[in-house]
């Protein structure tokens, strides 16, 4: 049985990181690149994060929201989201069913697991089968003793990462625990959430270098060489950036996409679709845009960025596409200044788009959280259909030590293409500390050139 002190600093849930700087770390520069830990050194790294994460953010989010027990129950493959990030790095799964059992009393929270085998140092067990066959007895005999006025466990028609309680565990428990102690039960997000959406410093450090990594693969892929104009296809690139991170001994937690806009075409809608088989050739004179993300050391990626390719006789963009990425590199700012702690999302949202329309500008958010998760939990800020506000999660307030994919378009006219509109979407991740946002490893703000 361990017992560990909620730790609430400053307000916050823990200490903020300010604007990102990297601490200390074994990461080198080999040949100009980034060279990233191998999986041994990952894995000693992500345990100390597991283990002052358990010791610091789930206190602090117990008592916030008044909760007195969370369980949490997981089977083999089958893991509930927040189950798999509380999972010591080298278990790639659960073990048979999974019980977790946090218990506050006051500001301590004692954490024990209810299955066979003790989650490493993390959670010790509590049960033994040997002497009580039902594990599910063994968990109804746990909660009898600690006698909690409040019980929590998983479910949400919000957040599919707090939903993790499936049916057949909930009525198990349910059976277990009888119908006097399932009345304190609640389905409740708010820890999920919290749990998913809260960074450390420690992270930090090693959330730049992913970034980096990302930024450095789409450098690479637009400038070193590889595309040739009349030759390479939308398709040869897009596997291009898939096998990079492959052999980059990194995984993609989406397919990546390349849409191409010049003045005979123009991208309609949100992305560019094709169907199965179709591909197009890059020639010059493209706007090239990637979407792709990474996962490094558990923490994922998200960046769009845009390429220009030279004409014959060009030496750079034309004047009217820079102009066009600055409308976007506008809006990110207006966008970032709408952060603050307690705003719902659907409020940063409004906000933000009054002030660009304001300043001319055709805006487009779909801004959400990262981290554990690309398409992290968190209060979501739009989505690409969705530019009035999203009901639900739109409403969850902005809360500090939280990553952000800052995701979003700007429409621009440009007279040389025949007044037809130019989207630049851009993304990049970035490092909201209660009082200011921070790209975690910069921005966009040139178009890379193909030449």
């Amino acid at each position: 049985m361990k017992i560990i002190q909620s730790i609430l600093i400053g307000g916050v849930i823990i200490a903020t990181l300010g604007a990102c700087e990297p601490a200390e770390t074994n990461h080198k520069a080999k040949n100009g690149q980034i060279e990233l830990l191998d999986l041994r050194q990952q894995a000693a790294i992500e345990d100390d994060w597991l283990a002052k994460r358990l010791d610091t953010i789930v206190p602090a989010l117990m008592r916030e929201y008044q909760t007195d027990m969370w369980v949490l129950i997981a089977r083999e493959y089958n893991e509930d989201p927040v189950v798999k990030t509380m999972l010591p790095a080298r278990w790639l799964s659960a073990r048979r069913r999974m019980i977790l059992v946090f218990s506050r009393n006051g500001d301590e929270v004692e954490r024990f697991a209810v299955s066979r085998y003790p989650v490493a140092e993390f959670f010790e067990t509590r049960w033994n089968p040997e002497e009580q066959p039902d594990q599910w007895q063994a968990l109804a005999d746990i909660v009898a003793e600690k006698n909690p006025t409040t019980i929590t466990v998983n479910i949400s028609d919000m957040y599919a990462h707090a939903d993790g309680m499936t049916v057949s565990q909930y009525d198990g428990m349910a059976a277990a625990l009888g119908p006097d102690m399932m009345r304190r039960v609640k389905g409740d997000h708010r820890l999920g959430v919290g749990w998913l959406e809260t960074r450390i410093p420690e992270e930090m450090a090693h959330y730049k270098q992913a970034v980096a990594k990302a930024h450095e693969i789409i450098a690479e892929g637009f400038t070193g060489g590889f595309i040739k104009p009349g030759i390479t296809t939308r398709n040869d690139l897009v596997w291009w950036f898939r096998q990079t991170i492959r052999d980059n001994k990194l995984t993609a937690w989406f397919h990546p996409s390349v849409n191409i806009q010049r003045p005979d075409k123009a991208v309609e809608g949100q992305i560019e679709t094709f169907q199965p088989g179709e591909d197009e050739i890059i020639q010059r004179g493209d706007l090239l845009h990637v979407d792709f993300g990474l996962v490094y050391m558990g923490l994922n990626t998200d960046t769009q960025q845009h390429a220009y390719v030279l004409r014959d006789g060009e030496t750079d963009a034309p004047d009217a596409l820079k102009a066009a990425l600055a409308n976007s590199n506008r809006l990110q700012d207006i966008l970032t200044a709408n952060f603050e702690v307690g705003r719902t999302g659907n409020a940063a949202l409004a906000l933000s788009r009054a002030q660009a329309i304001t300043e001319g500008i055709d805006p487009s958010i779909y801004t959400h959280p990262i981290g554990m998760h690309g398409h992290g939990a968190g209060a979501t800020i739009g989505m690409w259909d969705s530019q009035d506000g999203v009901p639900g999660s739109g409403d969850y307030p902005i809360r500090a030590n939280a990553a952000w994919s800052i995701e979003l378009k700007t429409m621009t006219p440009v007279a040389s293409w025949g007044g037809k509109t130019v989207n630049i979407m851009l993304e990049e991740d970035a490092f909201f500390d209660g009082e200011a946002v921070t790209y975690i490893s910069g921005r966009q703000t040139e178009l890379h050139i193909v030449k």
